[in-house]
């Protein structure tokens, strides 16, 4: 189990959000309930089934501790306004700089300083409040 630490950082806080965005990957996909199918499968010859269908990829699910690891990440993400929620979901996603600073329509330099400035806001919510005014 992984154990917060003393103090929040901007590197604890974004590894975090990075677990987070990998487990929520991992979870089950949603469905719609109620519904089912009836239809009979089909079974396809050897050469109508390479066309058609995905591979199918079976993840492990996630555990316990990192779902609930994960739900403390979503709630710290309602300290932060849209835009900046936005921010550091897409490069916890592992977007790139130019594709962050084309969807916020600013420099790539100017992205990386708000998710630097978003990450230091939740580090300071975490560490008991105020706060604190940063250098960037």
């Amino acid at each position: 189990m992984r154990r917060p630490p003393s103090v929040w950082t901007l590197e604890n806080v974004a590894a975090w959000l990075d677990e987070s965005v990998s487990t929520s990957r991992r979870l089950p996909p949603v469905r719609v309930q109620g519904y089912f199918n009836v239809w009979p499968a089909f079974a396809r010859r050897e050469w109508e089934a390479f066309s058609n269908d995905e591979p199918v990829y079976h993840r492990f699910p996630p555990s316990p501790d990192a779902i609930e690891r994960m739900l403390e990440t979503m709630r710290w993400m309602q300290w932060l306004e849209v835009e900046r929620r936005h921010l550091v979901w897409m490069r916890a996603k592992r977007y790139g700089w130019r594709e962050i600073g084309i969807r916020f329509a600013c420099d790539r330099t100017t992205a990386w300083r708000h998710w630097q400035k978003s990450l230091q806001e939740i580090a300071d919510q975490i560490n008991g409040g105020g706060s604190r005014a940063s250098a960037l």
